[in-house]
């Protein structure tokens, strides 16, 4: 096994890091402060193709191996954790379930229009009782003729705000609860369909997490992404590749908050000498490095199974657990060299430490990702 990056992962990386240092970097803490999704980043990262990173040429994507995928996500976050979220979020869980599961006609008018960012997509499953219990989901789908009435609410909603093309999980078949649901693609000029007000969150703050809201929304029958019923098994299949995309954008606020870290205490001065010389700072340093390079590595390890066609739902799962795990303890720690100034919102710390909590929240709770490690490792042969 060669650990090594090949050249085409390093300019990858320097290519995605001066793009973010140079367009993200001035204006990261703004948008954050502000809440505001940056539409003048997003209209240079189209042409770039950071919106079909992993589609296949034919449709206009970049076509990247998935390696590739997650340090353009990790640098991005490394920048914005925001910009970050909806890059593979988009990627993931908005393009992927058509990609994998949609018909050719599907692939043919959707997919193009996903990869060049002209729109955008989100992956709908949250709802007010369901969220780690998928098969809570109350929002339904009732077949009229050619179309699909749909009703419910999203909750929570990545992308929500500016989604064009977002992928709605609804209740097919009541009888059989979650085992009844199915996918739709829904479009944004669908009537009945509506996008509620941004939610104030505690981090991401550039990202427009939204509900949307479906009142006899009438979807056509060419809409249903699958087959009826198959929700489920496309909704789980979303989730473990969209776990590569949050294990990665972990890694990258982790290692954004570790490169302030190893700066501020080489300047920061108490008792006539940099705090970098306190053998309890250097420690937590070292720790910090071990954790964030153990944490790539699961993620270039799932990576690696998916790119070879194999099974990777556990892996995917290891990864974002893990990743982080790490990531909130870093900036915690990260706070706790900067002192006082690391709680102040002029550091950047302070918005890495805010970011970091919800990746261990989104595409799966920790304590979900447990339950699919454990079930995996208690039936999986020795």
């Amino acid at each position: 096994m060669e650990f090594n990056p090949c050249m085409k992962h390093k300019l990858v990386r320097k290519t995605v890091r001066e793009f973010a240092e140079a367009e993200l970097g001035p204006i990261a803490h703004e948008i954050d402060r502000e809440a505001r999704f940056p539409w003048e980043i997003i209209e240079k990262m189209r042409p770039l193709n950071f919106f079909g990173l992993q589609v296949p040429r034919k449709y206009g994507g970049a076509d990247i191996d998935s390696i590739s995928y997650a340090i353009t996500i990790e640098e991005i976050s490394r920048v914005s954790g925001a910009v970050g979220l909806c890059i593979t979020v988009h990627n993931s869980v908005g393009i992927y379930p058509i990609l994998k599961y949609g018909t050719a006609e599907q692939k043919q008018r959707y997919i193009p229009k996903l990869s060049s960012g002209e729109c955008i997509g989100a992956f709908c499953l949250t709802e007010a009782n369901a969220g780690s219990d998928a098969g809570g989901v109350e929002t339904n789908a009732v077949r009229d003729g050619d179309s699909y009435i749909i009703n419910g609410t999203k909750i929570f909603v990545t992308n929500g705000g500016v989604c064009a093309l977002p992928l709605i999980f609804a209740i097919t078949d009541p009888e059989r609860g979650g085992g009844g649901a199915s996918v739709f693609i829904m479009e944004k000029d669908l009537p009945g369909f509506s996008v509620g007000e941004i939610e104030d969150l505690c981090g991401m703050r550039a990202n427009p997490v939204s509900s949307l809201f479906f009142e006899d929304c009438r979807v056509p029958k060419e809409n249903l992404l699958g087959k009826e019923g198959e929700g489920m098994k496309i909704g789980l299949s979303a989730l473990d590749t969209g776990r590569i995309g949050i294990g990665a954008q972990a890694v990258g606020i982790a290692q954004a908050a570790f490169e302030a870290s190893v700066k501020y205490s080489k300047e920061r001065q108490q008792f006539r000498k940099p705090i970098s010389s306190f053998q309890t700072i250097q420690n937590m340093l070292a720790d910090m490095a071990t954790e964030i390079d153990a944490s790539r590595l699961l993620v270039y390890r799932v990576c690696a199974l998916k790119d070879a066609g194999r099974k990777f739902s556990k892996e995917a799962a290891m990864a974002k657990l893990y990743c982080s795990g790490v990531a909130s303890r870093i900036t915690g720690q990260a706070v706790q060299i900067h002192g006082g100034y690391g709680y102040s919102r002029e550091y950047d710390v302070e918005r890495y430490f805010r970011d970091a909590k919800v990746t261990e929240i989104y595409e799966g709770t920790s304590e979900v990702q447990r339950m699919v490690i454990s079930r995996s490792v208690l039936t999986e042969p020795m």
